[in-house]
């Protein structure tokens, strides 16, 4: 029974350790929170008529946007990141977004 105890506390130790995130690895809680915000932007730029949400990728790191792909024009470019950059938890975006045939 001594040994019981310690190698409950050890596997519980292990058990958080997996979950705890680091500066290249997500923890469960932001893996959730970082999904969310891209269905957030991904919504916005549906909603949006100046944006294509099809054109766009959305990927999140940490709370950070980055939009790529694929767009008509600068004002596009420029409405996409406005709209990311609005929606709650957004910490930064990053643009990779390009123009067509350039």
């Amino acid at each position: 029974m001594r040994i019981l105890k310690p190698l409950t506390v050890l596997m519980l130790a292990f058990a958080l350790a997996a979950c705890a995130g680091g500066p290249n690895k997500k923890s469960t809680g932001e893996y959730v929170d970082d999904a969310v915000i891209a269905t957030k932007v991904k919504t916005a730029l549906a909603r949006d008529d100046r944006v294509s949400a099809f054109d766009v990728e959305v990927e999140v790191f940490k709370g950070v946007v980055q939009l790529s792909g694929f767009v008509n024009s600068e004002a596009q470019i420029a409405a996409a990141e406005e709209l990311a950059a609005d929606v709650k938890g957004v910490i930064d975006v990053k643009n990779r977004l390009d123009i067509r045939g350039r």
